[in-house]
């Protein structure tokens, strides 16, 4: 008997590594294949296509007899987490072996790339662009016309790097591809080369992912014969924030100090070593291979709605009682995402907020629910779609405190270049304090002055507030990078939304003391 189980990091953690020996104690095969995704059942055990889960020790020998009522959830592929799906990115997710080159080649592995060579460089770029692919790692911008530049670029050496410095709160696509689907990123990079004339890619890799470093690392070796001349080599990066955006990310692979470029000049024009480089996110270039099959680029352009085409593998976190990873097409809505498929609040308690795009997303209140998941609609909305983390808040969070976060994350880890995001950060998690703390009596100018340093003053609330939107504007708008510019989406959000948890938060503790 063939037994399933994942060796994906988050099921490991959970205990799936002594499962599965407790199996082959047992004498059964045990095939270690990517997840499923949905992570609230993992460990999760697959046999003959069913599936069982969270499973533990003690329920071996129920599963192996056909019993563990409890935790059996029938075919997999039926359970409406999945039925629901449209997956293109995860096709393999949870039917495949992560290094295993046979079971890559016969769910049509290396197809795009044997084609790809086949049609050329101008027809690749053709259909890259015809698909509407727009970079996932939280920019949008259409890779096709990225492609383009780099292409057009003059000069003999140019480069692909793949950003996998996954940092958002609440995300984890890039890691479970990596883990679980690692050729497939590599094909995506090789079928980039032929489309722009690059031989060599660079993909840059968290240190925070060890099971990512060594799969992809062993996966670059078993492939090198099959991309060839293409060339892979896997950098792994120091935990900056920061690199995660585009122009540190080079800096950082230079062996220089992972900080913002100004831009001109583009990376498509001057990147990695001065040189034309194509730089995009890991769920951009894992796209790839399925637009490159036989029409594989009008299939993809007829998912998703407007300018979002294709498919958005939405990683769903926090406080909901189904947490995983829900591949489908642009247009499906919040509301959904919450409460049909991640079946709400773990805790029972009602949704406050859902957070959107990593630590700098806007917090969105229920009221916004109905916003469709769409690059258009949520600038709209002054939100981001980013790297497609939704972070779910019950009516317990600090929506205040959330915000002072932002600001001091963004202190934290801003690179130092730019004074808005800089200096802006430290002043506005000092502002906020303010805010928090009432600031109306000369008792209380008096003690936040001496507990922050700051100046004693007396201004109001209201006046506070204008200060910290003023702020916002400009770290908005004068900030070199995202880091910056994208700070005060959830500090403006969270003070639109949920007013009293900065303004009422003095009044409740004097009531508390009384």
């Amino acid at each position: 008997m063939i037994i399933k189980i994942s060796d994906d990091a988050l099921a490991r953690a959970m205990g799936a590594d002594e499962l599965a020996r407790a199996f082959e104690r047992k004498g059964h095969e045990v095939h270690r294949t990517s997840s499923w995704g949905m992570h609230w059942l993992e460990p999760l055990v697959e046999i003959d296509g069913k599936g069982w889960g969270p499973a533990t020790l003690e329920d071996v020998d129920d599963i192996l007899e056909g019993g563990a009522a409890e935790i059996a959830i029938g075919a997999i592929e039926q359970h409406p987490f999945i039925a629901r799906q449209q997956r293109l990115t995860f096709a393999r997710a949870g039917k495949t072996r992560p290094l295993n080159l046979q079971d890559y080649e016969a769910t049509g592995g290396w197809a795009g790339l044997r084609r790809a060579r086949q049609i050329g460089s101008a027809q690749i770029l053709e259909e890259v662009t015809a698909s509407g692919l727009r970079g996932r790692g939280g920019a949008g911008f259409p890779a096709g016309i990225k492609w383009q530049t780099v292409a057009k670029a003059s000069g003999p050496q140019k480069y692909i790097v793949c950003n996998a410095d996954e940092g958002d709160s609440g995300t984890f696509a890039d890691r479970m591809l990596i883990e679980g689907d690692p050729f497939m990123l590599i094909e995506g990079m090789a079928i980039a080369g032929e489309a722009v004339g690059a031989d060599r890619g660079y993909v840059y890799l968290r240190s925070e992912y060890p099971d990512a470093i060594r799969k992809l690392e062993r996966a670059v070796e078993l492939s090198a014969g099959i991309v060839a001349p293409f060339q892979v080599e896997v950098r792994v990066g120091a935990g900056a924030y920061v690199c995660g955006e585009e122009t540190s990310l080079l800096n950082s692979l230079e062996g220089k100090r992972g900080e913002v470029r100004a831009k001109p000049p583009l990376p498509a024009l001057e990147g990695l070593f001065g040189k034309p480089t194509v730089v995009n996110n890991v769920l951009t270039l894992a796209a790839v291979p399925h637009i490159l099959v036989e029409g594989g680029a009008g299939h993809y352009g007829t998912l998703g709605m407007g300018r979002s085409k294709g498919t958005m593998p939405i990683q769903l976190a926090g406080n909901l009682k189904h947490g995983g990873l829900f591949e489908t097409g642009f247009g499906i809505t919040l509301k959904e995402l919450i409460y049909d498929i991640g079946g709400g609040t773990e805790s029972g308690r009602p949704v406050k907020a859902v957070q959107v795009g990593g630590p700098l997303g806007a917090y969105l209140h229920p009221d916004q629910f109905d916003i469709r998941f769409d690059y258009e609609e949520y600038t709209e909305a002054d939100a981001l779609i980013g790297h497609g983390g939704i972070t779910v808040f019950d009516d317990s969070a600090d929506m205040g405190a959330m915000a002072r976060f932002a600001m001091e994350f963004c202190a934290a880890e801003s690179c130092g270049k730019c004074t808005p995001c800089r200096i802006g950060a430290v002043r506005g998690v000092e502002l906020i304090d303010r805010i928090r703390t009432g600031g109306r009596t000369a008792d209380h100018i008096e003690r936040t002055a001496v507990m922050h340093n700051a100046p004693k003053h007396g201004r109001s609330q209201e006046q506070e507030i204008g200060l910290l939107t003023d702020l916002c504007e400009t770290m908005k708008f004068g900030s070199l990078c995202a880091l910056g510019g994208f700070t005060p989406f959830p500090v403006m959000s969270a003070l639109k939304n949920w007013p009293e948890d900065f303004t009422g938060r003095a009044d409740r503790e004097a009531e508390a003391a009384e």
